[in-house]
């Protein structure tokens, strides 16, 4: 049996997709699992050790994409599918578990797509935020009843394998900065894809610089992203000018691949971040996380990963207008971001990073 499973992107998004692998594994132990995913977010399964083949598409426009779909589409009809999943419900990812003529397609109910499936899962809409894990579950049990048992964070946490030449790389890389290997790491993530999802880069930097500042072991590693390259330079450069001599133990993640930045969450002593792919990276580890929200809601959107690791959520508390569709700021001030001040993050930060104290260590001293 061949499974196709179809989620182009994004990141977060392909993050989210890793428990049901393991679970259509785990129900089709001899089955080919094929994924199909756009490259930027290739490395999320590479190396996933449940997939049997990962098949990448660029992220291009007009008669490029046309092309490179039409290829696609005969790489998929010569794998002759059995079973097609389309985890995102977009018309690209429509078209290409249309294309793969499986005799199941299995998608969301979405006006002008449905056609292009075989097994139609109507999409929750509810009020009440439901988390992406769960509605992306509900294609899962579509293809199998035996599938469709409710996923734990315990028992089907989201994973992205930590490459082992990624590891080495970053050991590489943390040793030519001077981090030796008992310091301490803060990985701050400062941009995201959707500005509405993006808190003041004047805050980022006031958190940066406190959490060096008379901490000569603890360092700060700063993040940006494709959408927004230069807001990791401007934090730095502020935060930087903020920690006055402490200003060297903040330092830049440039050049880092997405598997890097995997590895380097095994290093790490927490991650900083709003609500982006690198905090669901983060969450395939074991790191302590804190995590922003403005427009969206950590029903929705909290990391997947067992409860017993810890995971702050700080958002600008409860608003009429959020969630929101982030394609408009009604109030026109992005309150929801704007409501999170630095001095709480720093709190939420200095907590998960105070030293664990035991009844053996407090006897000590």
């Amino acid at each position: 049996m061949r499974i196709l499973l179809v989620r182009p992107r994004l990141i977060g998004d392909v993050i989210l997709t890793t428990p049901a692998i393991r679970a259509i594994r785990r129900r089709f132990p001899d089955a080919e699992l094929i994924y199909l995913v756009e490259s930027l977010a290739a490395p999320v399964v590479a190396v996933n050790p449940h997939l049997t083949e990962v098949l990448v598409v660029e992220h291009r426009r007009g008669w490029n994409r046309v092309r490179d779909d039409l290829r696609m589409a005969g790489v998929l009809r010569a794998r002759h599918i059995d079973i097609a999943v389309d985890f995102h419900g977009g018309p690209r990812s429509a078209w290409f578990t249309w294309a793969s003529r499986a005799p199941v397609r299995v998608g969301y109910d979405i006006r002008g797509r449905m056609w292009m499936y075989t097994r139609v899962v109507r999409r929750p809409r509810s009020a009440a935020p439901r988390h992406s894990m769960l509605n992306q579950w509900d294609l899962v049990a579509a293809i199998d009843p035996a599938l469709a048992t409710p996923p734990t964070r315990e028992d089907d946490r989201v994973e992205m394998p930590a490459d082992p030449a990624a590891l080495a790389m970053v050991d590489r890389r943390l040793a030519g900065i001077g981090i030796a290997p008992d310091d301490r790491i803060v990985v701050l993530h400062v941009s995201a894809r959707n500005p509405f999802r993006r808190w003041p880069e004047s805050s980022f930097a006031e958190v940066a610089a406190g959490l060096v500042r008379g901490q000569p072991r603890r360092w700060v590693v700063v993040f940006g992203g494709p959408s927004d390259r230069d807001a990791a330079g401007r934090v730095l450069a502020a935060a930087r000018e903020l920690a006055a001599t402490d200003g060297v133990r903040i330092v830049p993640g440039e050049g880092w691949s997405l598997a890097e930045l995997r590895a380097l969450m095994d290093r790490a002593a927490l991650f900083l971040g709003g609500d982006s792919g690198p905090m669901h990276i983060a969450a395939t580890s074991d790191v302590p996380i804190v995590a922003l929200y403005g427009p969206t809601v950590p029903d929705q959107w909290a990391p997947w990963r067992p409860r017993h690791l810890q995971t702050v959520a700080i958002d600008g508390g409860p608003l009429p207008c959020r969630p929101c569709d982030q394609r408009a700021c009604i109030p026109g001030d992005f309150r929801c971001l704007s409501g999170i001040t630095p001095t709480h993050v720093r709190a939420a930060a200095d907590r998960v990073l105070a030293p664990i104290t035991t009844p053996e260590s407090a006897d000590a001293r």
